[in-house]
């Protein structure tokens, strides 16, 4: 999770593009806050469910892994 605000930044200015509109950089410091606040919390919340205590670092690779782990169960993929 140490690059998840350059890669939310870059997602962000993906949705931008796509949507053709500008946003301020107020509107996109708010949207980024969220996410990585998200984040945090979802990997804390994943290394407390694992008994990893604290260590965010090990949420932050559970819950990425099985976020990614859902998404090919609901594409058919397992």
């Amino acid at each position: 999770a140490a690059n998840a605000g350059g890669v939310a930044v870059s997602g962000l200015e993906m949705a931008q593009n796509s949507q053709r509109m500008q946003w301020s950089r107020e509107e996109v410091d708010a949207q980024l806050e969220k996410i990585m606040k998200d984040i945090f919390e979802n990997s804390l919340a994943a290394s407390q469910k694992y008994g990893l205590k604290d260590d965010i670092q090990a949420g932050a690779n559970i819950a990425g892994f099985l976020k990614v782990a859902e998404a090919m169960i609901h594409q058919g993929c397992v």
